[in-house]
């Protein structure tokens, strides 16, 4: 999910750029603006996904410079760092009692916040960064996992078992995939 703001920002920037440098591409470079803007804009500029942009370590706040886009996403990420417990690898088992009154307590949200100015500041651009603040990691886990679904999957074996029948019995791996590709992609063939 991270990578979805910061490759179609890019991409209408690339589009722009081409558009001051061309002179007969202009109506279909129009068209193709006008359908990212039409398709992706209100993707745009929901927080949940800038804040996945921000929480990927390649892209973090290089890939815009719009400031209140950027702050959308921080505000975003600091309200949900407030709700994460704090990770600490040497903690050892607290009591009950503990447990109970770990709400109130306000170490939480400044560790956690502690964390986010670090991985910000950090120059690596590595996932493995990542390890080394487990609050961030944890929401970014959140925000850029996506949910399975199953309903392509289930095409895909329909489509399959239409196509393996017992006339088919001794068909070659190959040929069967072969065959359910065209036959789920008829519009590429």
């Amino acid at each position: 999910m991270g990578w979805l703001i910061p490759t179609i920002t890019l991409l209408k920037t690339k589009l722009q750029h081409l558009r001051l440098s061309s002179k007969c591409c202009v109506p279909l470079i129009d068209a193709l603006q006008s359908g990212l803007q039409k398709r992706f804009g209100e993707m745009l500029k929901d927080p949940e996904l800038i804040a996945a942009s921000i929480l990927v370590p390649k892209f973090r706040r290089c890939w815009t410079t719009d400031e209140g886009l950027l702050q959308l996403g921080l505000d975003y990420i600091k309200s949900h760092l407030k709700e994460l417990p704090v990770t600490v690898s040497d903690s050892t088992p607290s009591s009950e009692e503990d447990d109970f009154f770990s709400p109130i307590k306000q170490g939480n949200l400044q560790e956690n916040t502690k964390q986010l100015e670090s991985y910000l500041a950090c120059p690596n651009d590595t996932m493995e960064i990542l390890k080394s603040f487990p609050a961030v990691l944890n929401l970014s886990l959140q925000l850029n996992t996506p949910l399975p679904a199953s309903a392509a999957c289930e095409r895909l074996f329909s489509t399959a078992g239409l196509i393996f029948r017992p006339k088919r019995a001794r068909i070659h791996s190959q040929n069967l995939e072969n065959m359910l590709l065209l036959k789920l992609n008829p519009k590429f063939w």
